[in-house]
């Protein structure tokens, strides 16, 4: 079942993602995917940002900035945060986008591209 959506809607997620994948990148996360999930009838939202940091610190550096930018330019808070303390899998739920911040292993072994395949997978280039 395909969702419809307005236009002013669309350009609500592309804004958020936009400014989602910059955050990720003002940290150096590395790999980046967005998933579109929005024709996927039962998916649990319209879009996934996924992403990897190398260290734990760097994991929590990321998702602690794309809070923070999110916050103070959008003012939109995340319906839930998840993860933080351990940091080897930090999801930021902004209910039509969620947010996967993995270490390198933990998203191998979840493998969401994989999972999500039937969606569209958009790669994001690596920033330097």
């Amino acid at each position: 079942m395909k969702r419809k959506q307005s236009a002013v809607k669309v350009k609500e997620d592309e804004v958020l993602n936009s400014l989602i994948v910059d955050a990720i990148q003002d940290i150096k996360g590395k790999n980046i995917v967005k998933i579109d999930l929005r024709r996927l009838g039962e998916a649990p939202a319209d879009f996934f940002i996924i992403c990897e940091g190398e260290s734990t610190t760097q994991i929590r550096a990321i998702s602690n900035n794309i809070f923070k930018r999110v916050s103070e330019e959008l003012g939109v808070k995340p319906q839930h945060r998840e993860g933080v303390d351990l940091s080897k899998w930090v999801l930021v739920d902004y209910f039509n986008t969620i947010v996967h911040v993995f270490y390198p292993e933990t998203r191998e072994f979840y493998d969401l591209e994989d999972l999500w395949s039937d969606a569209e997978l958009i790669p994001i280039e690596n920033i330097a």
